[in-house]
């Protein structure tokens, strides 16, 4: 079957998967933050979907779906040069799009997918042209500030090339970074080392997580380091040493740790073939177990307002901040309200992307009152949000 055919069946369910995660999603308050924070390539991306399509969450949200489809392209096309069998790189691209660091990354409005983006596109033209390497580090510049982490992995890459140019070049942008975006360090240090190992191995799955630190390892010691290597361990350790200090974002520092994926593909499929059919049996475990769990997450994301059912308390679910907004507004739409003073600020703000504004003639709150209307939202029958509308002007 023709390599391209399949791709395009992957991708188009993948497309299909994320499309129906929008309509069960509603904006959440770290996404306004994005929307009407300061200037970023993001943003503008963003608000360039909402003028053109309408603010709803389908114009949100598509920016983010095809950043994730045009990176599963970008990562099949480059990865040829460490798979040799089109469907190797099949596989790869669907354990991509299967990641749950990835899945997030494909629907929510951060930083985190637009890195993922740009890293792919970099690599992609990074050797066609000498002068590429050079030229697109500007404009990368301005994609995030975690930017920094490809500037230093690119610095030591150089050191080892002796292409002392291009190293000096791209600790010139490290610093420069540095200096004008800064690093979070605000806050009295505390260590998160274990919650940066737990976020890891959330956002790839413990097993495929573990074997890309295995990886990163073994290419160090048998000394196979290349620019992907360099790009993903400076990632890892730089974050790792962070964390004694402070909590990272999980879009600072994932999507370099990412770049290592063709590296893990590129080694287990050596290691399987190089042994004879009766020897392949640990190898077949380990891909079917990480194939597993990747499915039974992507099914936990499909499913998810079902897990409100089981939880005693909604907001323990994974999700509950990209809950409700949407269903709150149009509720109260129904109720004729277009605006409504409501005790909790981060409601509020997202309540006004669904056009329900800010007046203090109606007022929302958990407490009951008299004359107050009740509003409940439900999901697989589960109550999940109630509170009580009051019109202060009767």
């Amino acid at each position: 079957m023709n390599k391209f055919f399949i791709l395009f069946l992957i991708l188009g369910l993948d497309a299909l998967f994320l499309l129906y995660e929008t309509s069960q999603l509603s904006i959440s308050y770290a996404e306004t933050t994005v929307l009407n924070g300061s200037f970023s390539l993001l943003k503008y991306i963003e608000n360039t979907s909402l003028y053109l399509l309408g603010k709803n969450d389908f114009a949100l949200r598509l920016p983010m779906i095809i950043l994730h489809i045009a990176s599963a392209v970008l990562l099949f096309n480059f990865s040829k040069q460490y798979l040799k069998y089109d469907r190797d790189r099949l596989w790869l691209v669907a354990v991509f799009i299967l990641l749950p660091g990835v899945l997030s990354s494909s629907i929510v409005v951060n930083d985190a997918g637009l890195v993922i983006f740009s890293l792919f596109l970099y690599l992609n033209l990074y050797k066609i042209n000498d002068y590429f390497r050079y030229i697109l580090l500007f404009p990368l510049w301005f994609v995030s500030p975690s930017m920094i982490f490809l500037y230093l992995g690119l610095f030591f890459h150089s050191i080892k090339e002796k292409d002392y140019r291009f190293g000096f070049l791209n600790i010139v942008l490290f610093i420069s970074s540095l200096f004008i975006f800064g690093f979070d360090t605000t806050g009295l240090p505390k260590g998160h080392f274990l919650d940066t190992l737990a976020i890891c191995s959330a956002i790839f799955t413990p097993i495929v997580f573990v074997y890309i630190f295995y990886i990163l390892y073994r290419r160090y010691i048998t000394s196979q380091e290349d620019i992907l290597w360099y790009i993903s361990a400076s990632a890892l350790v730089l974050s790792l040493i962070l964390s004694f200090r402070q909590r990272l974002h999980l879009e600072d520092f994932a999507p370099y740790i990412l770049l290592a994926l063709p590296l893990a593909a590129q080694t287990f499929y050596h290691s399987y073939r190089v042994r004879l059919k009766q020897f392949r049996g640990t190898y077949k475990l380990f891909f079917v177990l990480s194939l597993l769990f990747l499915f039974l997450n992507a099914t936990a994301i499909l499913f998810n307002k079902y897990l409100y059912r089981v939880l005693d308390d909604p907001k323990e679910h994974f999700a509950y901040e990209m809950h409700i907004a949407k269903d709150l507004a149009q509720k109260l739409k129904e109720k004729k309200l277009t605006c409504i003073d409501v005790n909790d600020k981060k409601l509020q703000t997202r309540l006004n992307f669904y056009g329900v504004g800010y007046c203090t003639k109606n007022q929302l709150s958990h407490n009951m009152s008299e004359n107050a209307q009740s509003v409940t939202i439900r999901y697989k029958d589960a109550k999940v949000y109630q509170a009580y509308v009051t019109e202060l002007n009767k």
